[in-house]
This record gives C-alpha cells, sequence and structure tokens, in this order.
C-alpha cells in the first residue's frame, strides 16, 4: 500500500499580532498535524500548536527546519511551517520550495509583510513604484545590495529596508545612505517604524540626512 502524502502550508503570520493574522492562516495552523517555525513564531501561536508535534529551531537554522518539515509530510501528515510577514517576501517559502524535490503539495499562505505594516502606521508611502531591500548580506553580496540601493535611488523609487543592523552590520545603513544621497536629497522624508503593527510599535519621521 503506498502512503499517503501529507501538504506542507507555508503560513505567514503578518507583523504577529493576532488581528493581524488571516482566518486562511488561523484555520491552516488549527488543522495542522504539525507546525514548524522560529521560536518566537511558535510562541505567537502556542494557544493553536496544544496536542501537536512542534519543531523549533533557532535563527538561521531555517534550512534544518524545513527539510524537517519536509520528512513529516512524506509521513502523511499535513504541517504548517509558519513565517513572520509573508513567507514569501524574505520568508521560508523560497526555502521549502527549493528543498521539495518530489511531488508533496504544497500552499502558501499569504501574511502582511513588514513593508505594508510600516507603510500603513506611516499613512501611504508606498503608492507609487517602491522596492524591498535588505541589508543583509548573508545571501546577497555587499556590493550588489550597494547597487541595488543606489540603482533604485537613481530611479527616484520609495525605498523599503528591510536588515537595517544588526551586531554584526553596523556599517551598512550608513553605506545606503551615502548611496542614496547620491540621487535623493537630503530633506527627502524617511520613516522609521519598529514593532509595526505589534505590541510597543515605535514611529520616529526624520530626512535622509537625518535618518542616522
Amino acid at each position: 500500500m503506498v502512503q499517503k502524502k501529507g501538504k506542507i502550508y507555508i503560513v505567514g503570520l503578518g507583523p504577529g499580532d493576532r488581528e493581524h493574522f488571516s482566518y486562511r492562516a488561523v484555520r491552516v495552523i488549527e488543522e495542522a498535524d504539525v507546525v514548524a517555525g522560529y521560536g518566537l513564531y511558535i510562541d505567537l501561536v502556542k494557544d493553536l500548536t496544544v496536542g501537536k508535534e512542534v519543531i523549533s529551531k533557532g535563527m538561521k537554522r531555517e534550512i534544518e527546519r524545513a527539510n524537517l518539515a519536509i520528512e513529516e509530510a512524506r509521513k502523511g501528515k499535513n504541517v504548517a511551517v509558519i513565517s513572520g510577514g509573508d513567507p514569501g517576501v524574505y520568508g521560508m517559502a523560497g526555502i521549502v520550495l527549493e528543498l521539495i524535490d518530489d511531488d508533496i503539495e504544497v500552499e502558501v499562505v499569504p501574511g502582511i509583510t513588514a513593508a505594508t505594516a510600516a507603510a500603513a502606521s506611516l499613512g501611504a508611502p508606498l503608492m507609487h513604484d517602491f522596492a524591498l531591500i535588505s541589508l543583509s548580506d548573508l545571501l546577497t553580496p555587499y556590493e550588489k545590495i550597494m547597487k541595488r540601493i543606489l540603482l533604485c535611488s537613481e530611479a527616484d523609487m520609495v525605498i523599503v529596508i528591510y536588515n537595517p543592523k544588526s551586531r554584526g552590520r553596523q556599517k551598512h545603513i550608513e553605506e545606503a545612505q551615502s548611496k542614496m544621497l547620491e540621487h535623493k536629497s537630503a530633506d527627502t522624508p524617511v520613516g522609521l517604524v519598529r514593532n509595526a503593527k505589534r505590541g510597543e510599535e515605535e514611529i520616529v519621521m526624520t530626512t535622509l540626512g537625518k535618518m542616522l
């Protein structure tokens, strides 16, 4: 007898507050046999995981987490791989889809990404063409990131910057500011948003020249 394969749902939790989850996201997690995700995101849905198998791995262990989820789906279980924001925007969708090499069914459940959550708090800064650029150089060469910043600035696009700074990335944001100033005025409005639509949201309105 051929064992029935399960299904993988790659679920976006949005900013994190339950009121910004989609109905589909909640229902998929409730109906899943297994929930896999980074510890912070598991905590956000702890009440929905009671009685379920939970796969929780730390930061930078996304591939290991995805492989474990795929193994469970091969056993016939329905697995919810949860991701902050939208799973297709710097999330788990690309990783899981790249690793699956058979006919396991996959559904991507979208979520509100940080760009649109922050934009909603700021007003309507994304009403025209815009670019999302991460300053994390773990997977993208630093030089390529800075070239993208420069070219998007030259094209006069609104730029949404993800991962602006970390303990190991102190200078990237300074270089990004320098590249933008080559084509944008120092008076260009800048909105800095922390914890967008989640908990203690913080907003600072400033300018490109003063943003640091």
